[in-house]
């Protein structure tokens, strides 16, 4: 893939982008916005937060990806006894050498799911961000890297509330992008209820991928060198520094989120067959990629009420700001 973006048009790129995503569409119907978003959080080396109710094929979307990239896929189900050891692994003595030898968790895979990420204690969870941040978890004193590439899809049921913790600002801010999947339109609930019940099954068993981790790597770096113009660098400043100020929120954006908007926008260009990013890039991707990093002033809940009137007070600073273009 290194030779394929040297030699040949971005339109390649594109090609095997669509490529990707009609496989995983395969098994994930009548969702390709939520595809797409999924494919432009791992090519901007981000994680992806899926907030909506059970039964809507969250999991199956992170199983499909995995397959079709041929990388590994681990499931966690974050419960409220789960240890931090748990999921990224622990040393064992070795009675032969008398040494410690670390034994690798689950986190150790291409693609993550942590089901129901807010049913497990802070400890724990906070066990995920030096994984989400540096792709790398350290344990003993020792760095053990994970991937390339890694991608945390994470999942929890805004409805919910009994046994749950609400994820820290500090988490929140290491997801590039919150979705929902929402339920799927009536023709496609239909045709799923008339299928033959192992069809669906046995589609996601045979998925075979059609990209290899290599040439996932090297779209990550291909999207790392999209060019941002100075105008559109000063758009995004501007955004932060106006959620900053504004008197409904107690946090606005954080570099950090700058840094993930453009990384977005940056993969969204290479995505379209473009080593620039247009306007486009950073508007169609800010609700997703903002609103669940400011915090309101007065938080409700962790309620959809509370994510829906973030998301009112995003939309608001950025019908105000005029973009470049």
């Amino acid at each position: 893939m290194s030779r394929l973006l040297a030699a040949e048009p971005l339109k390649s790129v594109a090609d095997t982008i669509e490529r990707l995503e009609g496989n995983v569409a395969r098994i994930i119907r009548g969702k390709p916005e939520a595809i797409r978003n999924c494919l432009l959080a791992l090519l901007a080396r981000g994680h992806l937060l899926i907030e909506d109710v059970p039964g809507v094929g969250k999991t199956t979307l992170a199983r499909a990806l995995a397959a079709s990239i041929g990388g590994t896929f681990h499931r966690i189900q974050f419960t409220s006894d789960l240890l931090p050891s748990d999921i990224i692994g622990v040393s064992v003595l070795n009675g032969t050498t008398g040494k410690f030898d670390f034994k690798a968790g689950p986190l150790f895979a291409n693609v993550v799911l942590a089901d129901e990420i807010n049913r497990t204690t802070p400890r724990t969870q906070s066990a995920l961000l030096e994984a989400m941040n540096d792709s790398q978890v350290s344990v003993d004193g020792v760095g053990y890297r994970l991937g390339p590439p890694f991608l945390v899809v994470a999942t929890q049921n805004p409805e919910e509330h009994y046994g749950t913790y609400p994820l820290p600002e500090s988490q929140m801010d290491r997801f590039a992008l919150r979705i929902r999947l929402d339920y799927p339109a009536a023709e496609t609930e239909k045709a799923l209820l008339l299928e033959a019940p192992s069809v669906a099954d046995e589609a996601l068993a045979k998925i075979e991928a059609v990209v290899s981790l290599a040439e996932i790597v090297a779209l990550q770096e291909a999207a790392a060198r999209v060019k941002l113009s100075p105008e559109l660098a000063g758009y995004i400043v501007e955004v932060a520094r106006e959620t900053r100020r504004s008197p409904f929120l107690s946090l606005g954006l954080s570099p950090r989120g700058e840094l993930g908007w453009r990384n977005l926008a940056r993969a969204s260009a290479l995505v379209a067959g473009r080593n620039y990013i247009l306007p486009d890039d950073l508007k169609g991707l800010a609700l997703p990629a903002l609103a669940h990093r400011v915090v309101l002033a007065n938080q409700l809940d962790s309620t959809g009420r509370s994510r829906e009137e973030a998301e009112r007070v995003v939309v608001d600073i950025l019908g105000r700001i005029p973009i470049p273009g």
